[in-house]
């Protein structure tokens, strides 16, 4: 059952095409400039708070890129390398975990990249000069574009979850959007997980998702949470 539940699966390609923007154009469209070569946002910094979808757009703008020209790390569970190519495009997300010797590393590879014609984008969860990091670093992260990825409002949260269980195969009705905002945890990640969840469980059962389905799959995870 559980094969055949994964060869039913849609996929949902993290990319672009279900970012929601709202409030966020602007940055979406510069790193657009960014993949572009765009010698104005050769730099570009993304901060926010959790669960706005920074990380999202530094691994969507990788997978843009061919895997000879792009560098992604994650600090918080990766190195940097020791040395990187001048023309390279180096995207590193969660530079607030970045240890003593990985801030010297970043140091040298934007200096690297200025140099060589490269291009960085990079994410954390505050404005560069508010991150715990080195001077010399947090002066670096904010030589090039800074801005803000905010959260949205609960009608682009609602257009954003339309869109993702649309691309998982069904079609998520208003009350179950408005019950998901009401019960569940508000950041996206949480609610998508919510929808695979339950989209999974309707097609293990062979049924549509409906709300009640939903329902029975948040009062399940609160229980988890709960006990």
């Amino acid at each position: 059952m559980k094969q055949l539940v994964l060869d039913l699966l849609l996929p949902a390609p993290n990319s672009f095409a279900d970012f929601v923007a709202g409030d966020n154009a602007e940055p979406l469209y510069q790193i657009g400039q960014w993949l572009a070569h765009d010698a104005h946002a050769r730099s570009i910094y993304l901060w926010g708070e959790a669960g706005t979808g920074k990380s999202h757009l530094l691994r969507s703008a990788c997978q843009q890129l061919d895997t000879r020209q792009a560098i992604f790390i994650d600090a918080s569970t990766s190195k940097l390398p020791d040395l990187i190519p001048g023309d390279i495009h180096l995207l590193v997300d969660n530079v607030e975990a970045l240890d003593a010797e990985g801030q010297i590393r970043l140091f040298d590879h934007y200096n690297t990249l200025k140099e060589g014609g490269g291009f960085f984008l990079a994410a954390g969860p505050l404005p560069p000069m508010l991150l715990n990091l080195r001077d010399d670093l947090t002066t670096r992260l904010g030589w090039g574009l800074v801005y803000q990825i905010r959260p949205l409002s609960d009608d682009d949260k609602a257009q954003a979850l339309k869109q993702r269980a649309s691309q998982l195969g069904f079609e998520l009705s208003d009350d179950m959007a408005d019950y998901l905002l009401l019960h569940a945890r508000r950041d996206l990640p949480s609610l998508y997980r919510h929808l695979d969840e339950v989209n999974t469980l309707a097609l293990s059962r062979k049924k549509p998702v409906t709300l009640a389905l939903l329902r029975s799959v948040i009062q399940q995870t609160q229980l988890a949470i709960d006990f």
